[in-house]
């Protein structure tokens, strides 16, 4: 069994008639997932209300009290932007916590059982960055749930490989100062947000980026992943990891120029799989609803196998 957390209420968060980023991504990958031929293995799971689990403390790890604040304040006040891609509607800021809260549940889950879970929620978060949000991202949940992993027994090193087309710029700028939590991206460049060079490396050595020219395939993937990737997360020996999993990679999705195919996603996943099976899968970008559908299928598929 693989447990995906999910509400309906994060199709609440509203973005526009024309947005990219809209609730039908949601919609269209529930269906999938329950149309797969394995629908019966997958458990089903409502994310913890962000007033039950005291999320606020968590959230000011990693973003500073005055952005919190902003969110707060645009939807209450009906709604506007962060920028001129970024909507805050009315209820974007419950939303989002909600969103945050659900991939601590994937952590919890994940920490209990050391199996996948898949945390299929929204906004995303991975360009959202101390304070500011940016890039459809309200608040940066994987470096969220990567600090609240940190807190419980037993973790000492997180990991975090995020495969959307963008450089997850947020997300970096938050943990690479971090010795615990090692930051691993394949993205699309150049490409928005237009972060993540080869040459950056954190810290303490705890960041691998790695930019890809337009219309790479799975065939450019493949030998990054086997000589860099996954010898940058298994030499870090990490207790979780965390998959910034978006899939705007795909050659049918509209934001970016890259040419993966849906099935290529499995074989992603399998990667991941030799690195541990304590692998928490939230949902980034993908914009295209027929392939964004198809590749988190691909994704669950290989961690029911395994």
């Amino acid at each position: 069994m693989l447990p995906v957390i999910y509400s309906d209420e994060f199709l609440d968060h509203k973005t526009g008639r024309f947005h990219p980023e809209r609730p039908e991504r949601l919609s269209a990958i529930v269906d999938a997932l329950k149309a797969a031929p394995w629908a019966d293995r997958i458990e089903w799971h409502l994310p913890t209300p962000a007033d039950a689990r005291n999320l606020m403390p968590i959230l000011r790890q990693v973003h500073s009290r005055s952005y919190i604040e902003t969110v707060e304040r645009i939807a209450q006040t009906g709604g506007g932007a962060l920028d001129p891609d970024t909507p805050v509607s009315p209820r974007s800021y419950d939303v989002a916590l909600l969103a945050a809260s659900a991939w601590l549940d994937g952590v919890d889950r994940v920490l209990t059982t050391r199996n996948p879970a898949f945390v299929l929620a929204r906004p995303p978060g991975h360009h959202a960055e101390s304070d500011v949000g940016m890039g459809f991202c309200l608040f940066s949940n994987a470096a969220i749930a990567a600090r609240y992993a940190l807190n419980q027994p037993g973790v000492d090193r997180v990991a975090i490989l995020d495969w959307d087309v963008h450089h997850g710029n947020g997300t970096q700028a938050i943990v690479e100062n971090n010795p615990q939590i090692a930051y691993c991206s394949l993205h699309q460049f150049p490409c928005y947000p237009g972060t993540g060079k080869a040459d950056e490396r954190g810290a303490h050595n705890n960041v691998l980026n790695l930019p890809l020219p337009p219309s790479s395939t799975i065939g450019t993937y493949q030998p990054l992943l086997e000589t860099k990737v996954i010898p940058f997360l298994s030499d870090f020996h990490p207790d979780l990891l965390i998959v910034s999993a978006g899939y705007d990679a795909n050659a049918a999705d509209p934001l970016a120029g890259m040419a993966l195919q849906p099935q290529d996603y499995g074989l992603l996943t399998q990667y991941c799989l030799q690195v541990t099976r304590a692998i928490v899968f939230g949902l980034e970008g993908g914009y295209d609803l027929d392939a964004l559908a198809r590749s988190v299928v691909e994704t669950i598929q290989p961690c029911l196998r395994a």
